[in-house]
């Protein structure tokens, strides 16, 4: 059930400093802003888009306000209802809806849609995702986009920084694959898969279309403090993102990679 998820209990705990954390965050509207570029460029307008780990719904009342008709979905009850809030303050009453479904339990949802979306790293709390992209085969239209942000098992930033910082440990802890971070004191598995392991997990239902780094020289979020101080020269970073995230080598070792499929023929 629900009540029970781990990373929906965990994100409740953070859900009422989210937005100043990291939404409102230097890097995170850096990051954001590469994401939904790519956003409103591959999916198409005005039709109905599924949205998984929504948050506090920033990215869903974005896509509302410029046509979507949108259903986001999280585990954390608070997150949901911090977003019904936003959507409130804003003067919606319907678009987004925003329910309280977990990933692994998307066959609760009913309707069909064209295109599904996930930021930040959401998905990287899900140990098994072969069965996820079952169910989105089964509830997409042919040719629906998935547009899917999660962290890569190889950050170069991270490394870097944690071992400037002599924490080895921390500097290496997605290499293994899996992680258990603490969130406000909750332990959280966290699955770092491969670019070829996701690959094949969506397998036959989605063929990857393409891939970028988000985060390559923008840095993660822990390193806030340090690059607000530095104005111009997150300026620079971002642009050298758009220059270099897309390289096949260097767009699996940012903070974050996008990953656009796009749905088969194949039967489900």
């Amino acid at each position: 059930m629900i009540a029970e998820h781990p990373a929906g209990r965990a994100f409740d705990t953070m859900a009422d400093t989210y937005d100043d954390d990291f939404t409102q965050s230097d890097v995170g509207q850096a990051q954001r802003s590469a994401v939904m570029k790519d956003a409103f460029r591959i999916f198409p307008g005005r039709r109905r888009l599924l949205e998984l780990n929504c948050g506090t719904g920033e990215d869903a009342l974005r896509f509302a306000e410029n046509g979507w008709r949108v259903l986001a979905l999280d585990a954390s009850e608070r997150m949901i209802a911090c977003a019904r809030v936003r959507r409130e303050n804003l003067g919606a009453r319907d678009n987004p809806q925003f329910r309280q479904v977990a990933t692994e339990d998307l066959r609760e949802i009913a309707g069909e849609f064209d295109g599904v979306f996930s930021n930040f790293s959401g998905l990287n709390c899900v140990r098994d995702l072969a069965p996820v992209a079952r169910m989105l085969a089964e509830k997409t239209t042919p040719g629906s986009p998935l547009l899917l942000c999660m962290s890569t098992r190889v950050c170069l930033w991270e490394t870097a920084w944690y071992l400037l910082h002599a924490k080895p440990a921390k500097a290496f802890r997605r290499w293994t694959g899996r992680h258990q971070a603490m969130l406000q004191g909750m332990p959280v598995d966290v699955y770092y898969p491969t670019l070829n392991t996701l690959k094949q997990a969506f397998r036959p239902h989605f063929r990857l279309r393409g891939v970028r780094a988000i985060g390559l020289f923008v840095p993660p979020s822990y390193v806030e403090s340090w690059i607000q101080k530095r104005p111009l020269l997150l300026r620079i970073f971002v642009r050298l993102d758009a220059m270099f995230s897309r390289l096949p080598l260097l767009r699996k070792l940012g903070d974050h990679m996008l990953l656009h499929f796009e749905k088969t023929g194949e039967a489900v």
